[in-house]
């Protein structure tokens, strides 16, 4: 859900903000798995579909080609940490940079649908000041 959102939030930016490609992985995922029916629902509320999507594991591939690297939590990042080698320079939480509450996107498998709009609204909160953060990388 994040990657659907942060590559549309992405897409209405100027610049080469536009070309970041968003890439979504998993540090437990099972690739080739589609995406539940309630992210599907979730998403599809805000006018956005993933229902197309395919997860995919993360590898050191993909973690040497990303500007950044994002997780939900902080045992996302503690993963990737022991993982990646060298670790990324730019490991970050989806809301690392706002303000108020909880840095931490709790997983919602298994919830029921309100709690992926929960996770969802948590990460649509969080996309400003993600944007912000990006802006700062630029070559």
């Amino acid at each position: 859900m994040g990657a659907a959102l942060l590559r549309h939030a992405l897409a209405a930016e100027d610049g080469w903000l536009r070309s970041i490609p968003v890439v979504s992985a998993g540090v437990s995922a099972r690739g080739g798995e589609p995406p539940t029916d309630h992210s599907v629902t979730s998403l599809k509320k805000v006018g956005l579909d993933i229902s197309g999507h395919v997860s995919r594991p993360l590898t050191q591939e993909l973690i040497n080609g990303a500007l950044v690297v994002i997780g939900m939590t902080d045992s996302h990042k503690a993963m990737v940490r022991l993982m990646a080698d060298p670790e990324p320079k730019n490991l970050i939480l989806f809301r690392e940079f706002v303000k108020e509450g909880d840095k931490e996107i709790a997983d919602p498998y298994g919830c029921p649908l309100s709690v992926y709009e929960a996770s969802r609204d948590e990460m649509v909160e969080a996309l400003p000041s993600l944007v912000e953060f990006l802006k700062t990388l630029a070559k």
